[in-house]
């Protein structure tokens, strides 16, 4: 009788051979979730919330952009990331049409068929637009509910003739938007908010689309464990199905809480590569998201960080305020992603306690 690693690891490359990922599972008709995705009871959500009054904050980013009121919208984003984290922002500049368009390439790239998908199927990391079922299938203790398409966007984005046609329009034109108006905006409402000029974090960004099926034991899996992100900055679109959840201290507990979906508004969350820059004036929290019996549920972010090729050399050094001691040693962006990847999966574990004074 074969061993359960062995088992687990046939298991794992069968589902991986398929080309077809969860979705494909969810078009079978499996009524129950495979064992490969099983995660530990403990990880897992388990019945309601606590009763709290936390809401995550909305900002709203119109007059800044038209170039009212910038102090205040320094003030609100820096309140945010200090206390946070996480936040959500309206009158962003990405139009509703961009948005929605986006959601449905997504959404219409996962559901073509399987041999229409396949081409584009790959763990080659050297691939521009790989589209896969988990990144780490074969290197994390449980699998996750949900499949990816990720699209890089450095040095440049990819040729027309690289992207599925379902997103070969629409995808270059929404990374567009968000890097040029958003994020260019928020980095720099950042910069100011650390004591910088505007313009001193400017980043570039790449595309991570993933589907979350309707899952049919949602209370055994996850669409994704929690984590934090190896980035200065994530920009998350979302659709309304919600799942995405922050951790967040309540009366001095650790607790889990909804980030809900606003209609119009794109979430933000401060990476490590940031927190580790601010010297901990900015908080780089864990979150995660859930399984859910409806679905699918669509999200697309967009994290920025450095181009692979500069990594190496791209220092990250913590900006220390008059009066404070710097808590990190410097570091490069490569060697902050060695380190995450290495902790990655043991939770509550920081990439940033490596380099921590």
């Amino acid at each position: 009788m074969a061993s359960a690693q062995p088992l687990r690891a046939l298991n794992l490359r069968a589902f991986d051979e398929t080309r077809a990922g969860v979705k494909g599972l969810v078009d079978a008709g499996v009524t129950a979730v495979p064992s490969i995705f099983h995660h530990p009871p403990e990880t897992l959500p388990h019945g309601a919330h606590r009763p709290h009054r936390f809401t995550v904050p909305v900002i709203n980013l119109s007059p800044a952009l038209q170039g009212t009121a910038r102090a205040a919208a320094v003030a609100e984003v820096r309140a945010a990331a200090e206390t946070f984290g996480f936040f959500q922002v309206v009158g962003h500049g990405v139009p509703e049409a961009a948005t929605s368009a986006m959601l449905a390439a997504v959404r219409g790239f996962i559901e073509e068929p399987v041999e229409a998908k396949a081409p584009y199927y790959t763990r080659d990391t050297g691939r521009r637009v790989r589209y896969q079922s988990n990144l780490d299938l074969f290197q994390s203790t449980a699998a996750n509910w949900r499949d990816t398409l990720f699209v890089e966007m450095l040095p440049e984005p990819p040729a027309p003739e690289e992207l599925p046609a379902a997103c070969r329009r629409v995808a270059p034109e929404y990374a567009r938007l968000v890097q040029r108006r958003l994020g260019r905006a928020l980095l720099g409402l950042l910069s100011e908010a650390l004591g910088l000029r505007p313009g001193h974090l400017e980043e570039e960004h790449g595309l991570a689309c993933h589907y979350y099926p309707a899952c049919p034991e949602p209370h055994l899996t996850l669409g994704t464990p929690r984590h934090t992100d190896a980035s200065f900055l994530t920009v998350l679109l979302q659709d309304a199905v919600g799942g995405l959840q922050v951790l967040v201290d309540l009366e001095g507990a650790p607790a889990w809480v909804d980030v809900p979906p606003v209609a119009g508004a794109l979430v933000v969350n401060v990476g490590d590569f940031l927190q580790l820059m601010s010297n901990d004036r900015f908080k780089s929290v864990e979150h995660r998201v859930v399984s859910n019996a409806v679905g699918p549920r669509v999200s697309v972010a967009c994290f920025f960080r450095t181009d692979r090729a500069a990594a190496p050399t791209t220092v990250l050094a913590p900006i220390v305020a008059d009066g404070d001691e710097p808590r990190y040693r410097s570091t490069t962006v490569e060697e902050v992603v060695r380190q995450y990847y290495k902790v990655k999966g043991l939770a509550g574990t920081s990439a940033l306690q490596h380099f921590r004074l």
